[in-house]
């Protein structure tokens, strides 16, 4: 799985999934009713019982992707 940071959201590519490609944007405030817990538009879904490997990378500047539940954060 390929994930792209960009300014204010990030791009998903699964190239060996039928090339699979969505953005995912980061959900307003004003639609959550909640606390912000960094929801978005698009969840990443990944394949169960299936070895993973994560590309991390950045069209212009540094970028956090971060799991928080499982202490997962790579810089891109």
């Amino acid at each position: 799985i390929k994930s792209i940071g960009h300014q204010w959201y990030w791009s998903y590519e699964y190239p060996e999934f039928n090339n699979i490609e969505f953005d995912s944007y980061m959900l307003n405030y004003t639609n959550l009713n909640q606390f912000r817990l960094l929801e978005t538009d698009n969840r990443m879904v990944i394949p169960m019982s299936m070895p993973l490997r994560l590309i991390t990378t950045s069209t212009d500047v540094i970028h956090s992707w971060t799991v928080p539940s499982l202490g997962i954060k790579v810089d891109a």
